[in-house]
């Protein structure tokens, strides 16, 4: 299982995760939907308590992958299958143009 928390701004907006099963889930923090019940991260994720499942990497963050050259660039520097989306969102979104990053969260406790 793999797990990132999602900025908007400087502010935790949820938790994204790869399942061992190869499902996705995202689910909005209790304090960011407190706090910013009308600021979504993507108009197809509505703020909202209930969580965001799919089958594969849900399209707003698949677009913040790099593509083209700077795909390949980032697939050889960190040694990621270009097909390993989650692997490549952890490792090249963490400082995106725009509101929001990515950040990893460590497993080593699991």
């Amino acid at each position: 299982m793999r797990s990132a928390t999602i900025y908007y701004k400087d502010a935790v907006a949820g938790v994204l995760t790869e399942t061992d099963d190869g499902e996705y889930t995202f689910e909005y923090d209790g304090s960011y939907i407190q706090n910013y019940p009308t600021q979504m991260i993507t108009v197809t994720m509505p703020v909202t308590t209930r969580r965001y499942v799919e089958n594969r990497l849900f399209p707003f963050f698949e677009g913040l992958i790099p593509e083209g050259w700077l795909l390949e660039i980032a697939s050889k520097n960190w040694k990621i299958n270009a097909n390993d989306r989650m692997g490549l969102l952890l490792a090249c979104c963490q400082n995106c143009i725009g509101a929001v990053s990515v950040q990893p969260i460590s497993q080593e406790n699991d």
